[in-house]
């Protein structure tokens, strides 16, 4: 790289788009605008990226890109295809089994050196018929824990919702309320579990009205939290189980003319970059989210190279980021 070393995310905030985009131009491919292709192209020449000359195509296939957490596996992929001369296809497909199906055939016939999957796994006749075609595949973050035979990469969920936990204890809070994530959901169950690990090892009870299962949005974390306010002793944390809730937490205390952490400390998981602006900014876990797509790359291009005696699943950890959004409960 150049003197100053931009990564992609930086190049498409530069641009005013996103990190598919400066991926499409960085891959030559044409299905963007002639006048945001040359400027795309200008920043990534300025900065010592030149287009991909084909050395191989990996497909990431992944949900809605319209978050931080999906652009940070995004550019994860993108820059580790870069420093390997390979083209990253974006797939964005939705939760969807026929449609992940229907996608994966797509993707078989027209060939490709391997697959990242977000999120989801296929069905078996799906993956065999992948390997008999000798495409490897790699999921990232799956939904269920993987059975034998399917690679993985993903994080240390458990000890994440353990370390917040621990967190909010440590700083005199006894009266810890969770948002827990869809619990058919193998990452939320994990994080779930760390919340109630941190409980019973300080001797504190593990109280059911204390738990609102919530989906990983804003809209749900307002809801939970707006549930918790009206109880009739309210929390004075909240740990959540992703960023997104965790937003939702801090609407819910504005429109009751409350304030974090002054009347109620709130954490997230994720750390994705909007963490930082928050008002205040969130403490929360971060998730090496770039990290575990470079890693899943990295893992399909080890297939041919002996990939039989590679780990079949990996996990990174996470770390607490204590930002302005926790302290001490009220009156301590």
């Amino acid at each position: 790289m150049p003197p100053e070393q931009a990564t992609l995310s930086d190049i498409a905030a530069r641009a005013g788009v996103s990190v598919s985009t400066v991926s499409k131009v960085l891959h030559a491919r044409t299905d963007v605008a002639p006048a945001t292709r040359e400027r795309i192209a200008r920043l990534l020449a300025d900065h010592g990226y030149r287009p991909s000359r084909g050395a191989g195509v990996v497909d990431l296939v992944i949900g809605s890109l319209n978050s931080p957490w999906a652009d940070a596996l995004v550019t994860g992929a993108v820059e580790a295809g870069a420093e390997a001369d390979c083209r990253i296809v974006i797939d964005s497909v939705p939760d969807s089994a026929d449609i992940l199906r229907h996608t994966l055939e797509r993707i078989m016939a027209r060939g490709s050196d391997g697959v990242l999957l977000v999120h989801q796994v296929p069905a078996p006749e799906t993956r065999a018929r992948l390997a008999a075609k000798r495409i490897p595949l790699v999921t990232i973050d799956p939904p269920a824990e993987p059975g034998a035979g399917v690679r993985s990469v993903g994080c240390t969920n458990w000890q994440g919702g353990l370390a917040a936990t621990r967190h909010l204890i440590e700083l005199g809070h006894r009266r810890i309320a969770t948002l827990t994530g869809p619990l058919t959901i193998w990452s939320a169950r994990a994080r779930f579990d760390g919340y109630r690990a941190a409980l019973l090892e300080a001797g504190l009870p593990v109280e059911e009205e204390l738990i609102r299962n919530a989906d990983f949005f804003a809209p749900d974390g307002r809801a939970g939290a707006l549930a918790l306010l009206d109880l009739p002793e309210p929390p004075t944390a909240v740990v959540a189980a992703n960023d997104g809730q965790a937003f939702g937490v801090l609407q819910a205390l504005a429109e009751r003319r409350l304030r974090a952490p002054a009347d109620m400390s709130v954490t997230g998981f994720d750390d994705t970059p909007v963490a930082a602006w928050a008002a205040p900014p969130l403490t929360t876990v971060a998730q090496p989210l770039e990290a575990m797509a470079a890693t899943a790359f990295r893992m399909l291009r080890l297939h041919g190279e002996g990939g039989a005696a590679q780990p079949e699943q990996v996990e990174l950890a996470t770390t607490l980021t204590v930002r302005a959004s926790t302290g001490p409960p009220p009156g301590r």
